[in-house]
């Protein structure tokens, strides 16, 4: 009895040869089968062996879902190497740190996206080891990756590094953003990707037959380890969409007879609402997750009635749990979905800390650590071995989790971690200000959104549209406060802490004014 191989380069061997002529990845622009999808992956670390990287160098990939990021992040773990995502929303100055803390000598960058050129506006100064930038074609030719990729010759020396890679080896390093204004950069094993992932799709009940469409993005846990590794260990189809549009979307699952769809509850939502949506065939759809904000119980019973989607699930992770942690499974009802986050799932334990309300998580998929960082690591995890999520919840009589709330401040826009004391270090170097406190309000599309108090110095005139367009200069697009409100000083406690929870309450508290 052979046992399954615990890297990602020995599962794509195994199912190159398992499924080879199936379907492992379709765009609009490329169809590969599982054994092409191997050769290609093959080829691309090839060169990337040629361009100098070595096994364990960081190679950082900083583009949206194209069949390019797929190839280059398998190919990097082919190579030896460590996969690093950067949100294609982060400025340069955001991707450059992240750049310069890993020491990577490559990134996979894409060319003009939405408009804009990011990797033109890296100062190459500041980062002495990134000595290559392959370029991926996006919205015009301007790519160099098929200059890149025949580069790779040597499919030898490509077969030793893969056949050198060792389940405990780091594959991924995903930075979150840090409660201190800095990202910490989470150091995650081959074994836990795939461990986590498998343990997901386990859940989803999903196999060879399933066409998957990935909306969320591969720089994300959801897209890159419950997207792009979930399909590798179980031979499904993977369909990436660039970037999300309802309609075309829609026309995806038609065309492409989709069955997994996973997202934010917004896409769901959306796609329900649509006015065009009987215009399509969505029959195909069978699954479903969903997680990051809160669900209506009514959400849940039109994505089974309305789009007769049989399993609907939620799930509950964080990055130093290898993007997991819970998750419903689909024996569960539409209100334990909607309003619990499930049971653990990937052989983690939990349990919620006593008197905090703080829910903790154990097991082999609990992250390495954080990058260069051991005191956060030690901070992070305690000395049994218990992850300090941050989150507070409860459980059910069925061992269900609730999220209740955050011992930090941190909010979630969109589907993404926004940490306010990130925002506040940037609004700090804003001329005019003299301090800031920013929370997450409700928002009906994105979940929460930024919002900033602001104090300004003396004889500043600073408003609203001055504040925003400066963190849209110098933060990720989803970072940024949608309102400000300039206030004389901020509410503190004795010792000088901001009191966030009033500001959370003052909209039901006009005029008040704290000393």
């Amino acid at each position: 009895m052979t046992t399954d191989p615990r890297t990602v380069p020995g599962v794509l061997d195994r199912i190159a040869v398992q499924f080879s002529d199936h379907e492992a990845l379709v765009t609009p622009d490329k169809r590969l089968t599982y054994s092409e999808l191997r050769d290609e992956v093959r080829q691309a670390a090839a060169a990337m062996i040629d361009l100098g990287v070595q096994a364990g160098d960081r190679v950082a990939i900083w583009s949206p879902n194209t069949w390019h990021w797929v190839v280059a992040c398998l190919a990097t773990h082919y190579a030896g190497a460590v996969m690093v995502p950067l949100n294609t929303r982060y400025t340069a100055s955001e991707a450059t740190d992240i750049l310069a803390r890993t020491d990577a000598p490559l990134l996979i960058a894409a060319g003009r996206f939405l408009g804009s050129d990011r990797a033109s506006e890296l100062d190459r100064d500041t980062l002495p080891a990134l000595r290559h930038i392959v370029r991926v074609p996006i919205e015009t030719d301007d790519g160099t990756w098929d200059e890149f990729v025949t580069r790779g010759t040597d499919l030898d020396a490509v077969d030793a590094r893969a056949a050198a890679v060792q389940p405990d080896d780091v594959s991924d390093i995903l930075f979150t953003s840090g409660t201190t204004g800095r990202s910490k950069g989470v150091l995650c094993a081959h074994r836990q990707s795939l461990d986590g992932s498998a343990a997901w799709a386990a859940c989803g009940e999903v196999t060879s037959a399933d066409r998957y469409l990935c909306i969320n993005p591969f720089f994300h846990n959801f897209g890159y380890k419950a997207g792009i590794l979930a399909c590798l260990q179980t031979g499904a189809t993977l369909v990436p969409l660039l970037t999300f549009n309802p309609e075309q979307a829609m026309k995806t699952v038609a065309e492409q007879r989709i069955t997994v769809l996973p997202g934010p509850p917004t896409i769901y939502q959306t796609l329900l609402d649509h006015p065009k949506r009987d215009d399509y065939d969505l029959s195909s759809l069978r699954f479903a997750v969903t997680g990051a904000a809160t669900v209506p119980v009514v959400l849940i019973e039109r994505m089974q009635n309305e789009l007769d989607i049989d399993i609907v699930l939620t799930a509950y992770g964080l990055t130093e749990g290898a993007g997991f942690g819970t998750m419903c499974r689909p024996t569960d009802d539409a209100v334990t979905v909607a309003t619990t986050c499930g049971r653990p799932i990937a052989d983690f334990e939990l349990r919620i800390d006593e008197p905090t309300g703080e829910v903790l998580l154990r097991g082999p998929n609990v992250m390495l650590g954080y990058l260069d960082d051991p005191e956060a690591t030690a901070a992070a995890i305690d000395a049994d071995g218990w992850l300090h999520t941050g989150d507070i919840g409860k459980l059910d009589a069925a061992g269900n989790l609730t999220i209740t709330d955050r011992l930090k401040d941190m909010y979630i826009s969109g589907g993404f971690n926004v940490y306010p004391a990130e925002v506040e270090q940037v609004l700090a170097r804003l001329d005019g200000v003299a301090e800031s406190a920013v929370i997450g309000v409700p928002d009906e599309r994105l979940g929460e959104v930024g919002k900033a108090y602001v104090v300004r110095k003396p004889s500043a005139s600073l408003d609203e549209a001055t504040v925003i367009a400066y963190a849209r200069e110098h933060l990720a697009n989803f970072k940024v406060p949608r309102s400000v409100e300039f206030l004389d000083v901020l509410p503190r406690n004795p010792g000088g802490k901001v009191i966030k929870p009033v500001l959370r309450s003052r909209g039901t508290r006009e005029g008040v004014q704290w000393t």
